[in-house]
């Protein structure tokens, strides 16, 4: 394997050689440190993968105020009533589905407040195909389909930014008044100069040439992670560094959920146990029965009057006592 001086060396050599084409995206880049690849050690091949996972991951630091403002416009707009849109094709349409469906589960979202427009539809999760990404028209159909306006934020992801599905529905989206979030690999893409708030994610050419599920894709699921986590933050469904508005619907998630009840209320387990099943596997409300609220009415009623923020319920709770 290249490494130390030669490596980076040759390194450079390859990225000077591609800028100079001036054809070649970042994402697209083969990098001539990995030439050979193929026949390198098994050790050697995964260390090189997992050194790109690193980089990858690096590259998104600088993204960080980019995706503070992504998790503020998505939390905006729950907080008026709008939608979070997920706007995808290919493999970022798999990480998108999946923080798509875990904000509902994780952070007691409204499943109807999370809508996902991905190429191929539901029958992308039976069969992967790559043509569904060339329909720009079919983005924009799928747009109109799912009604998208003025409160809603749309988040759209595309390693090259130039995938035609997700761009066509960037511009659909934004046509219609939704603040559009942009979420791409190569500055200058379509998806993240027209985009309301551009996330460069600058991960750089791929391990292996072009294939962007691997740095690209790790890049693309920190940073939506890094977003849907804030989100859930701002909208008060996080006390401490606890999910308190978690949807505790099976037996695992009951058993946690009474253990948060238990750690935030500062009380036992079964005086936790008791005020879960009181509030009906809720946890905000039974943090504040568990907490000396007298009733489920008076703990919704707090937590109603506080905007839903375990934190300001339990200080008008203290008062009150």
């Amino acid at each position: 394997m290249q490494n130390g001086i030669e490596g980076e060396t040759l390194r450079w050599l390859g990225l000077q050689r591609a800028a100079a084409m001036n054809a070649v995206p970042a994402t697209e880049i083969a990098d001539a440190r990995y030439a050979g690849l193929d026949r390198w050690a098994d050790e050697d091949v995964l260390a090189a993968l997992l050194d790109g996972q690193r980089r990858a991951l690096d590259s998104v630091q600088a993204a960080i105020p980019a995706l503070a403002l992504a998790a503020n416009a998505a939390a905006d707009a729950l907080r008026s009533g709008g939608r979070l849109v997920y706007i995808a094709a290919g493999s970022p349409a798999l990480l998108a589905m999946t923080d798509a469906l875990e904000i509902p589960q994780t952070y007691g979202v409204a499943r109807e407040k999370i809508v996902l427009v991905l190429a191929g539809g539901d029958a992308l999760i039976r069969e992967f195909a790559g043509g569904p990404e060339d329909d720009a028209e079919q983005a924009r159909a799928d747009v109109a389909t799912t009604a998208i306006g003025p409160n809603d934020c749309a988040i759209c992801v595309s390693a090259s930014g130039t995938t035609p599905y997700t761009v066509g529905g960037l511009r659909a989206a934004r046509a219609a008044g939704a603040k559009t979030v942009g979420i791409a690999g190569n500055a200058g893409a379509p998806l993240l100069s027209e985009a309301d708030i551009a996330v460069h994610l600058d991960s750089g050419p791929e391990v292996i040439s072009g294939s962007t599920r691997l740095g690209a894709g790790t890049a693309q699921k920190a940073a939506l992670n890094m977003i849907s986590t804030l989100l859930g933050i701002r909208l008060g469904h996080v006390h401490d560094n606890y999910m308190v508005n978690v949807t505790a619907d099976n037996a695992k998630l009951v058993k946690r959920a009474t253990g948060i009840v238990s750690r935030v209320a500062g009380c036992d387990a079964e005086r936790a146990g008791r005020a879960m099943q009181a509030a009906n596997n809720s946890v905000k409300p039974a943090i504040l029965l568990a907490a000396g609220a007298r009733n489920l009415p008076e703990a919704e009623a707090l937590l109603d009057a506080s905007g839903g923020v375990v934190r300001t319920a339990l200080e008008r709770l203290s008062g009150s006592t």
